[in-house]
């Protein structure tokens, strides 16, 4: 190879590891720099279509050919790596590096990341370079970039839990000084709805300050306690999250409950937990430290916990939203409206329940106020000030008339039946579907998305199917039924259908959408 193929070829490969870094930052920052998370998009995006499958196998066959044949044929080879550094550039098709929904906010730790991923990917250059070619060393590196992130993420996860500890001890420092009561609420799913209608009911008998958005982890809660936290709160309703065993219980060691809600244990983020058994675990341990424990008993692993609870000193508040025998029942009937019951004791039994609001969640809202001490009439008091979480199966009408159900921050399986529910019940001549499907639910992400879209064939006339992520299994479920299915590349692309061809007699369900670093 030529002194100028070979620049040529070593500045193309630049050009391709910046491309890829910027992608894979991208992707990084917003799987909340976790550890693990790069290599699963990796194979998404390679396995997302037959396109990007044939020019990843052709940048490997070319590296190793620049590796093993290099002397043989240099001008050929030349060629080739230039070809595989451009190809770099533009791959994996989809991922795009500006980003729609998702873009790269240049703080200071992605920045350190940056450079930890740059350091690695330049040592694997200088590596191969030395000993092979700096063609093949600028390609190899190139083609790395992914894992270089990955592992970069690993490097600095133990000095980035260090810097977030200062905002920690200052939150714990805060909350110990202000001294709120905390009620704390997790589940798979439900828990921010929960904590939302616990400040509807109750925000008028108790000064409270809520966690807010999906600020549920370790630095969002310190972010909230420090940012939101002053002296008179009298109640902190805390939502955490977890991916894991450990988390919850960290969490909960500077941030004690008094009160603890478990809403639901379901498949979401079942590909980092693994099993539901494993779930359990991990979102149980917000039970340790409190007083009361909330639960949905609906739920038949939460009831078993229940009735393991109920043998130690803890007080056990068992809640549900089919059956009136609970401590606390919140259940719809086949007329639609809602019946409040305590301990089988009915209060109401004519509540209309806002379309999106899930009566298990009411009740454990109401489970929760009534810990606080606000009875049951200061409760019922509030009932009008119910309403879904943004985004959580609100309907609203466009300005041509359709109605529209926005779904889009619902990602399990029941809330997504329970939204096809409510729009099979709009009287419409047409309803319409869009969906990228659920993510996360590990081995039974598939089955899944399946199941709910023969659930959806036989409530919807178009069904509009977004990307690549769960594009098969969403199809499979829509075989065989007179339902119209289209294909779209982005919810950009579905909008734009919807708005073009809706009409005023019809109405759209927006089911999940995935922000675009998944395919």
């Amino acid at each position: 190879m030529n002194l100028l193929l070979a620049l040529v070829v070593v500045l193309a490969a630049l050009a391709g590891a910046a491309s890829q870094l910027v992608r894979w930052l991208r992707v990084a920052q917003r799987e909340h720099y976790l550890p693990g998370t790069t290599w699963p998009f990796v194979l998404r995006w390679t396995a997302s279509s037959w396109l990007n499958v044939l020019t990843t196998a052709l940048i490997f066959l070319v590296l190793v050919e620049v590796l093993i044949l290099r002397r043989q044929h240099p001008v050929l080879t030349g060629v080739l790596a230039l070809l595989a550094s451009l190809l770099l550039v533009v791959v994996p098709v989809g991922l795009e590096i500006k980003g729609r929904t998702s873009k790269l906010a240049y703080t200071e730790r992605l920045r350190r990341l940056m450079l930890v991923a740059a350091v690695l990917v330049v040592i694997v250059a200088l590596a191969v370079g030395l000993f092979w070619s700096f063609p093949a060393g600028a390609l190899s590196a190139a083609l790395l970039v992914a894992p270089a992130v990955g592992l970069a993420l690993r490097i600095l996860s133990p000095s980035e839990r260090k810097r977030m500890q200062h905002f920690v001890d200052q939150a714990g420092a805060t909350l110990t000084d202000v001294h709120p009561l905390v009620v704390a609420i997790t589940g798979s799913y439900g828990k921010t709805s929960t904590k939302l209608h616990l400040m509807q009911l109750a925000g008028g008998a108790r000064r409270m300050v809520a966690t807010p958005a999906s600020f549920n982890n370790r630095g969002g809660l310190a972010r909230a306690i420090n940012e939101h936290l002053t002296s008179g709160t009298e109640v902190f309703v805390a939502e955490m999250g977890t991916y894991g065993p450990g988390e919850i219980a960290d969490l909960c060691s500077w941030i004690p409950p008094t009160i603890s809600v478990i809403t639901a244990i379901g498949p979401v983020h079942l590909e980092r937990f693994g099993s539901l058994e494993v779930t359990l675990q991990a979102k149980a341990e917000i039970t340790e430290s409190a007083s009361t424990v909330i639960l949905n008993i609906d739920d038949v692993r939460l009831s078993k916990l229940a009735d393991d609870l109920s043998a130690t000193d803890k007080v056990v508040v068992r809640c549900s939203g089919t059956s009136l025998d609970a401590d606390v029942s919140v259940v719809v009937g086949t007329n639609g409206l809602a019946t409040i019951a305590r301990h089988g004791h009915v209060l109401q039994s004519d509540v209309t329940l806002p379309a999106g609001v899930q009566a298990s969640n009411v009740a454990c809202a109401w489970a929760a106020a009534a810990s606080l001490g606000i009875d049951d009439a200061a409760l019922e008091a509030r009932l009008g000030y119910l309403a879904p979480a943004e985004n959580r199966s609100v309907l609203a009408t466009s300005s041509g008339g359709t109605i529209v159900l926005d779904d889009t921050f619902n990602a399990n399986p029941a809330g997504a039946k329970s939204a096809l529910r409510i729009l099979q019940s709009l009287d419409v001549d047409r309803r319409i579907l869009v969906t990228p499907g659920m993510i996360e639910l590990g081995v039974e992400q598939a089955e899944e998305n399946e199941a709910f879209a023969r659930l959806g064939a036989n409530v919807v006339d178009v069904a509009l199917v977004v990307g690549r992520t769960n594009h098969r299994a969403l199809l499979r479920g829509l075989s065989g039924s007179s339902v119209q299915v289209l294909s779209v590349p982005t919810r950009d692309a579905a909008v734009t259908w919807v708005r073009a061809n809706a009409g005023a007699r019809d109405a759209v369900l927006y089911e999940n959408d995935l922000p675009d670093h998944y395919p």
